[in-house]
């Protein structure tokens, strides 16, 4: 598909769109199966050092609540994440200066020597030594979301960023042999259709093993508070597209759009998605990740959020994936 196809699909509604969500659930099927991976998230860290105009960790925010898990938190937490059934924890943070990159370095290997656990990371931009220092100690997978592939966009709601780092960071990512993960969010301010068909093409360009795409929910202490929620529909629409030009991509169906959309995770497994990402940060901090509005997952126990997620998955007529769920693509690397 070119980039004027996919500019038709995204906006697809009614009947047209239904068309569109069922040919990549019969792709996923066929590509990586009726598994649903669960990932465990962690967010040990509500410190950071950026400004983005959505989000409810931007430094200037200070009606928010900072906190830092401990290691042995973090740890400890992972080691309930492998007695629950997961196959993946996921150490997810702000850009927080307070980590250093040997800190992070022995979290990583401390959890991979006391579980079997796969660990994805996603602490935003850093340099590459400390890229591979994380992998030299066990990290297996990384998510950056590049968020828009528009540059103009990207740099107008990331005050002092840039897009070309962004992209550099995801590619020296991959040489360094991480799974790597991104994607995009739906509903930015000045985003058209042509934007969200050159996100597709990013992404499949930067041949991506995890994507993960959702609506904006702006943070009402943030510059973009005014702003609507984005549109599920073309959450939706987004997801369906990607698995079709990425057949074998680890698809998440977000918590975000279930925040935007009722059903929204059960939606996007129908959708082309297979990967669930429940959140087991430790419930007296969880409240305080407040990267946007109305997440329900702090306020539910976490073996009840884990069992939820197990009925939108039976829902779905899928099974919950076991091991770590590493991308297809590595199994047809070794094998070639």
């Amino acid at each position: 598909m070119n980039a004027a196809e996919l500019e038709q699909l995204i906006v697809a509604d009614g009947s047209q769109a239904q068309d569109l969500r069922a040919e990549p659930d019969r792709v996923r099927k066929a590509t990586v199966g009726d598994e649903v991976h669960l990932r465990a998230i962690i967010e040990f860290s509500s410190y950071c050092r950026c400004n983005c105009d959505y989000c409810g960790l931007r430094a200037d925010n200070k009606n928010l609540t900072r906190y830092r898990l401990r290691p042995e938190e973090i740890l400890q937490a992972a080691v309930v994440a492998e007695s629950l059934g997961f196959g993946t924890v996921v150490l997810q943070s702000g850009e927080d200066e307070g980590w250093t990159a040997e800190g992070l370095a022995e979290v990583v290997a401390d959890v991979k020597a006391r579980t079997h656990l796969a660990v994805t990371l996603s602490v935003g931009e850093r340099e590459d030594w400390e890229y591979r220092l994380w992998r030299e100690a066990g990290a297996d997978r990384y998510l950056l979301k590049h968020e828009t592939a528009d540059r103009d966009l990207y740099e107008r709601v990331h005050p002092g960023a840039s897009f070309d780092r962004r992209i550099r960071c995801l590619e020296v990512l991959a040489e360094i042999g991480y799974q790597i993960g991104s994607g995009c969010i739906v509903g930015l301010p000045g985003q058209t259709a042509a934007i969200l068909a050159q996100d597709l093409l990013l992404m499949r360009r930067l041949n991506l093993h995890m994507a993960g795409i959702g609506p904006l929910i702006p943070h009402p202490d943030t510059p973009l508070a005014g702003m609507a929620i984005g549109e599920a529909e073309i959450v939706l629409n987004m997801m369906a597209l990607t698995r079709l030009l990425i057949p074998d991509i680890m698809l998440a169906s977000t918590t975000a759009l279930e925040t935007a959309m009722e059903g929204g995770r059960l939606a996007g497994l129908r959708a082309g998605g297979n990967v669930i990402m429940p959140n087991i940060t430790p419930r007296e901090y969880a409240s305080f990740y407040e990267i946007y509005p109305g997440k329900k997952a702090p306020h539910i126990e976490i073996v009840a959020e884990v069992e939820r997620a197990h009925r939108v998955i039976a829902a779905a007529g899928r099974t919950v994936g076991k091991g770590p769920g590493h991308s297809p693509r590595l199994t047809r690397q070794a094998v070639a």
